[in-house]
């Protein structure tokens, strides 16, 4: 058996990222009510609590590192809480409720009126990010949903909601690095001001 050609496997990613990249310059909107809604909650002493599972948990953390730590420029950190990496919470909560309510028991403990959440899922179904959007509702938080395909059951959940469609959970992932990474540059002069 022989391997695939590296060659043609990237040509082909490039041009499916290019494509995607197209698309998500639709989003301008949404995207502009995601950082004033993230602005906002920031600079008045709010927090941004971050989930979603796999690699959207890898997002979630990220986004969570570049907002408590800096992106491009040097600032004071601000409050950003990733839902996701703490093992031993996670278990816990998954052992002694339903495991649908991981992220919404987190976000009913941690979050407070004026807090954002923002919820990443690359296929918009998965049932504990929608049942995080739903407890963030309650509580009185800003939401910002990362979506993929069609938006799923989570579509229409939140304040803000970024859809990447498309059938590539990869393409997927990719243009909410983009999405995210064009939050926090377009955050960093807004934090750094304070």
């Amino acid at each position: 058996m022989s391997s695939p050609d590296a060659r043609s496997l990237l040509q082909r990613n490039i041009e499916q990222a290019r494509s995607q990249l197209d698309v998500l310059g639709a989003l301008a909107e949404p995207l502009q009510r995601a950082v004033d809604l993230l602005g906002r909650t920031l600079t008045s002493g709010g927090k941004v609590l971050c989930c979603g599972n796999g690699g959207s948990a890898a997002d979630a953390a990220h986004l969570a590192a570049e907002l408590l730590g800096r992106f491009e420029t040097e600032r004071p950190g601000f409050g950003a809480v990733d839902l996701t990496s703490n093992h031993a919470l996670t278990t816990a909560l998954i052992n002694d409720y339903p495991p649908e309510d991981v992220f919404a028991r987190q976000v009913r403990g941690l979050g407070a009126p004026g807090d954002a959440l923002v919820a990443l899922s690359t296929s918009g179904n998965s049932p504990n990010v929608e049942r995080a959007l739903a407890a963030a509702r309650e509580v009185g938080l800003h939401t910002v949903a990362m979506l993929g395909r069609d938006g799923g059951r989570c579509r229409g959940l939140a304040d803000a909601e970024l859809l990447v469609p498309g059938d590539s959970t990869a393409r997927i992932q990719e243009g909410h690095l983009l999405l995210y990474h064009t939050i926090c540059a377009a955050l960093d002069p807004i934090l750094a001001a304070g």
